[in-house]
């Protein structure tokens, strides 16, 4: 049986932080039958900022090795009620995803497959990327993904205490 990774970037929905300040994101799906992949299907939600954020990690985890794809362009003048924005936005998400998740360098990043099938933030990805937390890359996409089950309310106090630690360590 020939492997497929299908990706799929939609349901654009806007975040108020506040009166002033709000932001896009997107529903992030994948459905597979990759051996690569924790879960076969799974749905996160993820913000541009996001997609930087793994970019940029990406680009440092394969150095020269391969060619990152790029993102679409950041537009200062983008709008949260503009349709045509935001469709081409999510269609050059999808894109750069498709790109990422058929190379099998970038296939190996853990940092992928925890921004693809958890609900960690950057700060918890990469703590468990690096394995600096209690919990491995599989543990966090089975306890903490989008779906049926969160880690107890305890575990994920120890999570948070963990990256406190984490952050004291490093200042």
């Amino acid at each position: 049986m020939q492997e497929f990774t299908g990706v799929w970037v939609r349901d654009p929905r806007i975040q108020k932080e506040d009166f002033w300040h709000a932001y896009m994101d997107y529903e992030i799906c994948i459905h597979t039958n990759s051996l690569a992949f924790t879960k076969k299907s799974s749905c996160v939600r993820r913000r541009y900022s996001e997609f930087v954020w793994l970019r940029k990690k990406l680009q440092e985890n394969a150095q020269l090795i391969m060619h990152l794809p790029k993102l679409p362009p950041k537009n200062p003048f983008f709008s949260l009620n503009n349709a045509r924005q935001i469709g081409t936005r999510m269609e050059g998400l999808r894109k750069f995803l498709e790109a990422v998740v058929h190379s099998p360098v970038f296939l190996s990043d853990s940092c992928l497959h925890l921004f693809l099938q958890s609900q960690l933030s950057e700060k918890k990805m990469e703590a468990c990327a690096e394995g600096r937390s209690r919990y491995t890359v599989s543990e966090a996409i089975l306890s903490y993904g989008s779906g049926i089950k969160r880690f107890d309310s305890v575990s994920e106090e120890n999570l948070e205490e963990e990256e406190d630690d984490i952050h004291c360590e490093s200042e």
